[in-house]
């Protein structure tokens, strides 16, 4: 294998994978390398994304990842109920791992820790060291004081079932569950007619994740609909960021001129945690960028950053007031007030791409919180200079 490389992803997560697959597709003569400490691409995730969070082309070359796919979804709230007609999509870790192992060959290094790297370089913990004109960090999200958050903490199940559920769309929230530590909603996928993904998820001031509570919430939950679990398929946990407050200049500067993508860029959706549509977006800006050099990739990448920073201020906005402005077990009432909206709203809201007459139309109403509360918290100083 040459030391020297036009490009090293560090990382065999979503963000690099993805930039991975699309460099195949629109620069198949680049010599890259992508390094994974782990055995395996991809982790233990499943990762999900509405229709209206992809543009066309994107659908196009994401479509052989879509494990599966349904039309619409629902959710559930104590007040209010209701399907969305908006189409659904989810990519299985498993779906990832299998295509970019087949497609990458030899420019698939695993089971190789990274101890550190530099804009030309990657070193392992076994000592070996592999240059290029840029790397690429897509290590994931590690943490900063740079950026306040609260988080979306969720431990799911995939259970094959003793008769079939009866599901004909996912569940995106149920919230009609007892109410604790912070926000609580249980998420539902259909696989197969006796097949499910259960998840029990929190919106909580800490990462602190309660396994075995969370085991007995599914069973309860299970049981509660009439399902009866059979056998336990597999297990996935995790704890995203929900991004409150932030200095995104600072954010930039502790990557040291390193491209980076992914959680530690807060490249996802800032209420949602969602972060699949953005990891496509960057896919593409990467491979569509003439001059992949280190300092050019930088310059694009943090560009990015700051950008979509800037335009998602209302989104962190509204994340303060979903933490800071009640009591955590009344915080399904903002998400509950929000699903009165039109199904295009609701659309472009997890797309990110709300104008300014969704952003009025989704403070309309009776306030679901106090207007106390809400006040004192749109009123607080800013406690991090850049953040809207």
């Amino acid at each position: 294998m040459s030391d020297r490389h036009d490009l090293i992803l560090a990382g065999g997560g979503l963000a690099n994978g993805l930039i991975a697959f699309r460099l195949t597709e629109r620069r198949p003569d680049l010599r890259f390398l992508v390094i994974e400490g782990g055995e395996t691409l991809g982790g233990n995730h499943t990762w999900s994304f509405h229709d209206g969070d992809l543009s066309p082309s994107e659908h196009a070359w994401m479509e052989p990842f879509v494990a599966h796919r349904w039309p619409g979804y629902e959710v559930r709230f104590p007040r209010r109920s209701r399907p969305v007609a908006t189409g659904y999509a989810s990519v299985s870790s498993e779906r990832f791992r299998a295509l970019l192992t087949e497609r990458l060959g030899d420019r698939l290094m695993l089971g190789a820790p990274i101890a550190s790297l530099d804009p030309g370089r990657v070193t392992l913990q076994d000592g070996r060291s592999f240059g290029a004109r840029a790397v690429i960090d897509g290590r994931g999200h590690r943490g900063s004081r740079h950026l306040k958050l609260g988080f979306q903490k969720f431990l799911g199940q995939e259970w094959e079932l003793a008769e079939p559920h009866g599901l004909a769309h996912p569940i995106v929230m149920d919230a009609t569950v007892p109410q604790r530590d912070g926000y609580r909603f249980v998420y539902v996928l259909p696989f197969s007619p006796t097949r499910l993904l259960i998840e029990d998820t929190y919106y909580a001031d800490d990462a602190a994740l309660d396994t075995p509570t969370l085991r007995t919430s599914i069973a309860d939950y299970a049981g509660a609909q009439g399902w009866r679990l059979q056998a336990l398929v597999r297990e996935e946990h995790g704890i995203l960021p929900i991004a409150l407050d932030g200095r995104i200049e600072d954010l930039v500067a502790e990557a040291a001129g390193v491209p980076t993508v992914g959680l530690a860029r807060a490249l996802f959706h800032p209420t949602t945690g969602y972060s699949l549509p953005d990891a496509v977006h960057v896919a593409d800006l990467v491979a569509a960028l003439p001059d992949l050099s280190s300092a050019s990739l930088a310059r694009l990448l943090a560009a990015h950053a700051r950008n979509l920073w800037q335009d998602r201020a209302y989104f962190r906005l509204l994340n303060r007031l979903l933490f800071l402005a009640g009591v955590p077990e009344e915080r399904y009432r903002i998400l509950e007030h929000f699903y009165r909206l039109p199904d295009p709203l609701v659309a472009r809201f997890y797309a990110a791409r709300l104008d300014m007459g969704d952003k009025i139309r989704i403070f309309a109403g009776k306030p679901p919180v106090s207007i106390r509360s809400a006040i004192r918290v749109l009123a607080a100083r800013r406690t991090m200079k850049d953040d809207a």
